[in-house]
């Protein structure tokens, strides 16, 4: 690869914790990511823009609130549109293993759930970047 992944990291809606998704960029950056974080309480519409603007691989959504099945769709609604089809969709955070699987079905890539390994996250955003993008 002729540059860094790069990753969109995003907190949409009213979930306002966003330990998590900062201890993930961390991770990312550590491992030569170059890692876009956007804050708080963004809109599916302000996460696609930024994407679109920074030119990322890969979005990821950290989400606690309960509104995966809302905001998963939506986003995925509007890279469609937006025809982002090569960026990876991806993300974790408070998700039941059902919804998970719908998300998937979706066009979502890969969910974690609290507690995975960094590694895991890592290895699987660079496998994907590598098998999905051409730069």
């Amino acid at each position: 690869m002729n540059r860094p992944i790069r990753v969109l990291i995003a907190k949409v809606g009213l979930d306002g914790h966003d330990r998590g998704a900062k201890v993930i960029a961390s991770f990312l950056r550590d491992a030569g990511m170059e890692v876009i974080y956007t804050g708080l309480r963004q809109t599916p519409e302000m996460v696609v823009n930024a994407a679109l603007q920074e030119d990322v691989d890969v979005i990821g959504v950290s989400i606690l609130s309960g509104a995966h099945m809302t905001v998963f769709p939506r986003i995925l609604e509007m890279m469609k549109a937006k025809k982002l089809d090569d960026i990876l969709l991806t993300g974790g955070g408070i998700i039941p293993d059902s919804d998970m699987k719908k998300l998937q079905a979706l066009g979502c890539g890969q969910l974690f759930p609290p507690g995975t390994d960094t590694k895991v996250i890592i290895a699987y955003i660079t496998q994907w970047v590598e098998a999905n993008r051409n730069f």
